[in-house]
């Protein structure tokens, strides 16, 4: 599995923590071990040009999801095809604000924010209210698996 991290911020990320979430959601929901994604960690600036460039909307937001070969989760044991799932864009400074409200740290937030953008890689939505309960339950399910193994 390549999965690459990089941080364009001055926010501290552990890079090895983030890849090793990426490495276990991807694992956990079968997808090719050959598969690539990259994480992004940029500034309100930066998310904010792509918050209005991608989703016409001003202002900065916590997470962007951009697939590119629109993979899916393996179903029933069976592993996709290989390919590149695509970017998740993250925006420590808008965490920060949100983990404040959630009362958990801002490494909780990316760490939730970051599972929930691959799970928008791989198909998942939360515009329905089925989907929504789909998706955050299995949000919730993934993240708690991974820090209990931390």
């Amino acid at each position: 599995m390549s999965i690459e991290v990089n941080n364009e911020t001055g926010f501290d990320v552990d890079e090895a923590e983030f890849a090793a979430l990426a490495r276990f959601v991807l694992d956990t929901l079968h997808v090719h071990p050959q598969s690539e994604l990259s994480i992004l960690f940029v500034d309100t600036q930066a998310m904010s040009e792509l918050h209005q460039q991608w989703m016409d909307e001003p202002g900065p937001t916590d997470v962007l999801s951009f697939p590119m070969d629109e993979l899916r989760p393996g179903r029933d044991g069976e592993v996709t095809p290989p390919g590149t799932l695509g970017d998740v864009v993250l925006c420590p400074e808008v965490a920060v604000e949100q983990a404040k409200v959630a009362g958990h740290s801002t490494v909780e937030e990316l760490l939730l924010l970051t599972t929930h953008g691959i799970l928008h890689l791989l198909g998942y939505d939360h515009a329905e209210p089925e989907e929504e309960k789909e998706m955050f339950g299995l949000q919730r399910k993934l993240l708690l698996t991974f820090l209990a193994g931390r």
